[in-house]
This record gives C-alpha cells, structure tokens and sequence, in this order.
C-alpha cells in the first residue's frame, strides 16, 4: 500500500489525483487530502506537505520526483517508470524536472482554476 498526501485546495493536483485514482483500479493508494486537515499519522509537517509531493511506500516517506515514482510503482500501467526511477540517474533527471515544475505551478494553478 501507498498513501499519498496532496494538496486538494490546487485544481492542478486534482485533476491529477482525479486521474491516478481512475489508474489505481486494484486499490493499493490512500490518497489524503492534506488542504482539508492534517493527517494524524503523518510524519511530515502540514506547510512541508503542501510545498512538495509526499507518498509513503512500505513505511518509508518519500518527496518530490520519489514520491511520484513511489506512487506509480502502486499503479500497473505506470509501474515501469516507477521502477525505472529506483535509479540514481532517473530519479535525478525526474527530481530535476519536477523542481522546473514547482517553479511554474502557480501559474498552471491559476490556469486550471
């Protein structure tokens, strides 16, 4: 199993939520939406888990581009970049990208809003 923290207040992030839970058709995510109250079994701080992605895999806490690939490994059809992502160098080249994205997100926010 997975949980997954996201932040629910952003469009963007549910529209992909929204889409991740159609992929995870065998139910092995938790999604948590962490804009709605804090997660009492979480670890990690509430501003953390709405500045960057958050899953937990086999109890283990991951963020950013690992969160993702953590996630993915839960779903089938995205397994395989999920597991491609266990390596230094993908994760790097997928964590690289993802802080490009934070950049941009609050304008992708606005957009989708």
């Amino acid at each position: 199993m997975v949980k997954v923290w996201y932040d629910g207040a952003c469009p963007l992030c549910l529209r992909e939520i929204a889409l991740m839970r159609r992929l995870d058709r065998r139910g092995r995510i938790t999604f948590v939406d962490v804009a709605a109250g804090a997660d009492p079994s979480c670890p990690i701080d509430r501003t953390a888990l709405l500045a960057r992605f958050h899953a937990e895999e086999d109890g283990v806490v991951h963020d950013g581009a690992a969160a993702f690939a953590a996630m993915w490994r839960a779903i089938p059809l995205l397994r395989p970049l999920g597991l491609a992502a266990r390596s230094p160098l993908v994760l790097r080249v997928l964590e690289a990208a993802y802080l490009r994205f934070l950049k941009v997100r609050p304008r992708l926010q606005r957009f989708f809003a």
